[in-house]
């Protein structure tokens, strides 16, 4: 999820190439409109967003879904944006422009796949 549709797109598209399956967000109010339990595999958002943040979308969506795992990615890599993730429970914390590699992997983990 991003709220800027090129960004969402392009994240969305290397999730795809990498193997996977995705739905593009482009506000946290919707994705959480749309969050049932058991119904996602993977949260992964932007920090910054207008409206709601990553952050606060991050504990809304593990009250409705506990132990979705959540990949933060951020133009922003200092150490407070980096404990507010990990405060959030984040799987993991990547920074713009996202490596595929290190998506895949971070991928691979949350979801358990070797």
């Amino acid at each position: 999820m991003d709220d800027d549709a090129s960004m969402c797109d392009a994240i969305a598209e290397l999730v795809e190439v990498l193997d996977f399956r995705s739905e593009r967000f482009l506000s946290a109010l919707r994705f959480l409109e749309e969050l049932e339990p058991e119904r996602f595999d993977c949260l992964v958002s932007d920090v910054r967003m207008p409206g709601m943040d990553g952050f606060e979308l991050g504990r809304r969506a593990s009250a409705i879904a506990p132990g979705l795992p959540i990949i933060f990615v951020s133009s922003f890599d200092d150490e407070v944006t980096r404990s507010q993730a990990a405060r959030v429970g984040a799987a993991a914390f990547l920074c713009k422009p996202v490596d595929a590699d290190a998506l895949l992997e971070n991928l691979n983990a949350a979801l358990d796949r070797g």
